[in-house]
């Protein structure tokens, strides 16, 4: 069995009428988008929650109280690197940026995720 964890959950009023909204994700993607997020550039934690949101049409809605502790584990791990900045609206904000050992990993964690989506697409889609 994945291991999995609830660092992300979809937005129910997003998702189809039918469809029963989950809460857990396998491990590890909340620390994969976040990595993807800092790609375009440094953000603070409410702008990478935000753009996370936005990138997948408000379906994933990311927690400040699993974004924060996903951000502080990937700062102990080298893939982002934190300094103070002011945000726009001129309070004091933690500003992440992406380092390199963090784009390989971002690199080695889209593979290992595009192999895993193409394993579960033959499961769900068997060949006739």
């Amino acid at each position: 069995m994945l291991p999995l964890d609830v660092h992300i959950e979809y937005n129910p009023w997003v998702m189809a009428r039918n469809a029963k909204p989950e809460g857990d994700m396998l491990q590890g993607t909340l620390d994969m988008l976040i990595l993807r997020t800092l790609v375009l550039g440094p953000a603070h934690g409410h702008s990478i929650a935000h753009a996370i949101g936005r990138s997948s049409d408000d379906i994933l809605q990311v927690e400040h109280g699993s974004l924060y502790p996903a951000l502080y584990r990937l700062e102990d791990r080298g893939w982002i690197a934190a300094s103070w900045g002011v945000s726009d609206n001129n309070r004091k904000a933690k500003y992440y940026r992406l380092t390199r050992t963090g784009k390989r990993q971002l690199a080695t964690e889209t593979g290992r995720w595009d192999r895993l989506a193409k394993g579960i697409s033959r499961v769900l889609r068997p060949a006739d």
